[in-house]
């Protein structure tokens, strides 16, 4: 604030002011185009903000990845699809449904440092997509899956999870030379559950499905056909206890629910396969062991394989921080991947 000095006379006390006005009249200007110059930098801070990411193509033409979705029931549901390094014109391709655990997203369960699953994709040949579960947020972040009695919002919003992976299926095999006998589904914990619950509800479309780490826990299961099932456990699982029950690692027990046992869920599944009850050991080696009971209707196969170590992890991946590490004894892609083209075509 400018002050008139004192003991002027009345023209060098109106000269004064004059200047003064100018001066005030300047700085008002210089402030008002700074302030300008700033919330049109913010404006255009926030357009980018609001910018959607730049995307994937929405049709699969070629090898590659893709980021794709769908909506169903009124939801937006996305998904990532990788195509191999293949002629798609000389053959069809197997598919592999792979679903993350409870509190993931597809993002997580497709990166190829933890789970390998593109790798794996790349060396044998198939489609693998990456669904993303039930979420509250615009960006997918912690997803469950509806898959009976787990887990979280998906199953407590009662979400048709299954109406979503059929259209999912029926989307990428529009635009895909996709073997429809062979289309199969994996996942980790919750996503092992959801696999189940697609055993279940979906033989039609799937024939075969590799659980990890994530028991049976479905509320109703009259598959009508059966389906091979191959599960994957840890003995030391502290979170879906291999005897039943959750574990310590439970983050937030009411999402969940008391989990089925490994050995009640490979004796459902042998009995709804009508499979022989005496199980022929297939692999036996330094901290793992796998049993195979067959012959089964159908042709279809139940197996089990049992890690001693490894806690809720998939075997043969990597934990780049926090909790035991995955067991090495043997690798739950390699199994499961021998696993699937034993079954019948």
């Amino acid at each position: 604030m400018f002050c008139c000095p004192p003991k002027l006379s009345p023209l060098k006390r109106m000269f004064w002011l004059l200047c003064a006005s100018v001066l005030l009249s300047s700085s008002a200007v210089a402030q008002d185009g700074v302030l300008r110059q700033r919330l049109k930098e913010r404006l255009q801070q926030r357009q980018a903000e609001r910018a959607p990411a730049p995307t994937s193509p929405t049709t699969i033409t070629q090898p590659g990845d893709y980021r794709l979705s769908l909506v169903h029931q009124g939801l937006l549901r996305s998904y990532l699809v990788h195509v191999p390094q293949r002629d798609l014109t000389s053959q069809a391709l197997p598919l592999l449904v792979a679903m993350h655990g409870g509190g993931g997203n597809m993002d997580f369960q497709a990166d190829d440092s933890r789970y390998g699953l593109i790798s794996a994709s790349e060396r044998e040949g198939f489609v693998v997509a990456f669904p993303n579960g039930y979420s509250r947020f615009a960006g997918g972040k912690l997803a469950t899956w509806n898959a009976g009695n787990c887990c979280g919002a998906a199953r407590d919003g009662q979400v048709d999870d299954v109406g979503f992976i059929r259209q999912m299926v029926s989307q990428i095999s529009a635009q895909l030379p996709i073997n429809p006998r062979r289309v199969y589904a994996t996942g980790m914990s919750n996503g092992a559950m959801m696999a189940y619950r697609l055993a279940c509800e979906a033989p039609d479309v799937f024939s075969a499905i590799a659980a990890v780490a994530g028991t049976d826990n479905t509320r109703v299961c009259q598959p009508g056909k059966p389906v091979s099932v191959l599960h994957i456990h840890a003995k030391n699982d502290d979170h879906v206890l291999f005897h039943g029950g959750v574990g310590p690692a439970a983050a937030i027990k009411s999402a969940e629910t008391e989990y089925t046992s490994v050995p009640a869920t490979v004796s459902k599944w042998t009995g709804l396969n009508a499979c022989s009850q005496a199980p022929k050991r297939m692999l036996e080696q330094a901290g793992a062991l796998c049993e195979s009971y067959a012959p089964c209707q159908g042709g279809a196969q139940v197996q089990l394989c049992v890690t001693d170590t490894g806690g809720h992890s998939w075997p043969g991946g990597h934990k780049p921080r926090g909790g035991e590490p995955p067991s090495q004894a043997l690798s739950a892609n390699e199994v499961m991947w021998d696993y699937f083209n034993r079954q019948p075509l």
